[in-house]
C-alpha cells in the first residue's frame, strides 16, 4: 500500500516537473533580451495557431523593433494575432496604424480593408445600439472610395448593403414599437421617417398600411375638434397605398381602416354640433 502511494506520488512529481521544464522554457524566453529569436519563435506560435503566446512575445517586440527593417512584418502579425484572438476593437486600431505608418507597403491595402472590416465584425444585432454599425459603413466606405479599384471594394460594397439592411429592420421595428405601446403620433412620424431613409426597403408596403393604421388610430385618440383633419390624412393615406399596392394582401383592413375613419369625422362632426347647440 505505502509502495502504490509511494510510485503515484513519484509520477504525479514527474508530471509536474515536465510541466513546469516547458513552462519556464517559454519564460526564459519572454525574459530573454534576444530579439530575433522571439522574433522567430513568435512567427512560428503565430503559423501554429497559438495565437496567445504569439502575442505575449510580439508584445514585448513592436516597441523593440520601431524603425527597423523588420517592423512592417512584425507589426502585420501583430495586427492580425489581435484579431484571430477576436479582440477586433484593438485589432481594428493596428490595422489602420499599419495602413498610416506603412502606406506604401504592398500589405497596406488589406490592413486598411481590415480595419474597416473590423468595425463590421463589432456592429450588433439590429435591437441594440447601432453607433457601431454606421462606424462600420463609414469605414468600409472610406476604402472604397481609397482603392475604387480593389476586388475587395467589391466585397466591402456587400457588407455596407449588410449593415443597411439591419439599420432598415431597426428602423421598421422601433416604427412599430411605438405603433405596439399606443404612441400613434410617433408611429405615424417614424413609419414616415423610415421610408424616407430607405425608399427601396423591402417593407415598403407593411409599412405604408402600418402608417394608415396608426394615423387612424392618432386621430380616433384625438379631440373631436382635431379628429375630421386627421381622419382625412388616414384617408390620403390609403388613397396613396392603393394606388401604390392595388393587390396587396392588406387592402382589406385598409380598406375597413378608410371607412372607419370615414365614420370617425360623420361621429366627429356630429359631436361638435351637440356641444355647439348646448352652448347657444
Amino acid at each position: 500500500m505505502f509502495l502504490t502511494k509511494r510510485i503515484v506520488f513519484c509520477v504525479i512529481l514527474i508530471v509536474a516537473l515536465g510541466a513546469q521544464g516547458c513552462k519556464s522554457k517559454f519564460e526564459k524566453l519572454k525574459a530573454s533580451t534576444n530579439t530575433a529569436q522571439k522574433y522567430q519563435e513568435g512567427v512560428k506560435l503565430y503559423n501554429k495557431k497559438s495565437y496567445t503566446k504569439a502575442l505575449s512575445l510580439f508584445d514585448d517586440l513592436v516597441g523593440r523593433y520601431r524603425g527597423q527593417a523588420e517592423a512592417e512584418d512584425l507589426y502585420y502579425y501583430y495586427s492580425y494575432t489581435h484579431y484571430h484572438l477576436r479582440d477586433y476593437i484593438t485589432a481594428r486600431y493596428h490595422f489602420k496604424i499599419f495602413a498610416d505608418t506603412y502606406p506604401s507597403s504592398p500589405k497596406a491595402e488589406e490592413c486598411r480593408y481590415m480595419a474597416a472590416y473590423c468595425f463590421y465584425l463589432e456592429s450588433p444585432t439590429y435591437s441594440l445600439d447601432q453607433a457601431n454599425t454606421l462606424k462600420a459603413i463609414e469605414a468600409l466606405q472610406l476604402f472604397i472610395n481609397l482603392y475604387p479599384r480593389s476586388d475587395r471594394s467589391q466585397e466591402a460594397a456587400k457588407l455596407i448593403q449588410d449593415l443597411r439592411d439591419k439599420l432598415e429592420i431597426k428602423s421598421f421595428e422601433n416604427a412599430k414599437m411605438y405603433l405596439e405601446i399606443g404612441d400613434f403620433k410617433s408611429a405615424v412620424i417614424a413609419f414616415k421617417n423610415s421610408m424616407r431613409d430607405y425608399p427601396d426597403t423591402k417593407f415598403a408596403e407593411e409599412m405604408e398600411f402600418l402608417t394608415i393604421k396608426a394615423q387612424y388610430q392618432y386621430a380616433k385618440n384625438s379631440f373631436e375638434n382635431k379628429q375630421e383633419e386627421r381622419f382625412n390624412e388616414a384617408i390620403q393615406l390609403y388613397t396613396e397605398f392603393i394606388e401604390s399596392y392595388p393587390d396587396s394582401k392588406f387592402v382589406k383592413d385598409a380598406l375597413q381602416l378608410k371607412t372607419d375613419s370615414e365614420i370617425g369625422i360623420e361621429n366627429a362632426k356630429k359631436l361638435l354640433a351637440l356641444e355647439t347647440a348646448a352652448t347657444n
